[in-house]
């Protein structure tokens, strides 16, 4: 389906069956992706007496058992609730679910101690062109097919500088989607600088905006703009896992 929409000024056109999936496949059969020592994304069959809820195992029906850490496994979008005392769902909060974005593909920089950052300097050519865009994608370089199953936990994943946040919030982004696990650092005493930049917490909350993590963008999908969209399940809680497509605009 071809549909035709308008943002800001500008018009767009896109293909509804085009969509390029740029979420990460949870298989319980295969280990990884995970962060922050959260237990792995398990699913398994309903065991209850007799019945197994397995069609190998002789079941009618298959009826599973799914265990998920939306913050530990795998892509997943989350608001203001993960860090404020105040009950936030992003049921709530994500009331639309596209947006015009600009992907864009940088390598961190190297810090004296080890860590790995994005900073302003690396955002700040891409901001200059800046239009209509309430969302952008960040994807890290390298990145090789193997990201989709890292064990991020204890690794000191790239993060991002409070003030490299602070650029993307006055440039208007509202959705800020990356493939690291945490736009902060994976400790850092409870901060979480980068967490309270994006969503100006505890000062006028940006309630609408969005951080979504653990995206992996494969490398066939160039840099460049495309409309976001964002799915999640009705959950209410802080955080759910998504599954983000990007499309092409045919205009």
């Amino acid at each position: 389906m071809i549909i035709d929409t308008r943002i800001g000024q500008h018009h767009y056109s896109f293909d509804s069956t085009a969509g390029m999936d740029i979420s990460i496949i949870l298989d319980a059969a295969i280990e990884g992706p995970n962060c922050f020592y959260a237990p792995l994304f398990d699913a398994s069959p309903l065991v209850s007496g007799d019945f197994i809820g397995d069609t190998r195992k002789g079941s009618p029906v298959n009826f599973y058992n799914v265990k998920i850490n939306p913050h530990g496994n795998g892509t997943h979008t989350e608001c203001v609730g993960h860090i404020s005392q105040e009950i936030v769902t992003i049921n709530d909060v994500l009331k639309d679910s596209l947006f015009w974005g600009k992907l864009v593909s940088v390598y961190p920089e190297k810090m004296d101690n080890g860590d790995k950052l994005i900073t302003v300097q690396t955002l700040q050519p891409f901001i200059d062109a800046f239009r209509d865009e309430t969302a952008i994608i960040i994807r890290t370089l390298p990145n090789p097919q193997e990201k989709q199953r890292w064990i991020y936990s204890g690794s000191n994943p790239t993060y991002f500088e409070p003030e490299a946040i602070a650029l993307l919030v006055n440039a208007g982004i509202k959705h800020l989607l990356t493939d690291l696990p945490s736009v902060d650092r994976e400790e850092d005493g409870g901060k979480l600088l980068a967490h309270k930049t994006f969503w100006n917490y505890p000062q006028e909350i940006n309630r609408e905006n969005t951080i979504t993590e653990m995206v992996f963008v494969p490398d066939h999908i160039k840099d460049g703009n495309y409309l976001v969209q964002i799915q999640i399940p009705p959950f209410a809680l802080d955080a759910a896992p998504s599954r983000v497509f990007l499309y092409e605009n045919l205009d």
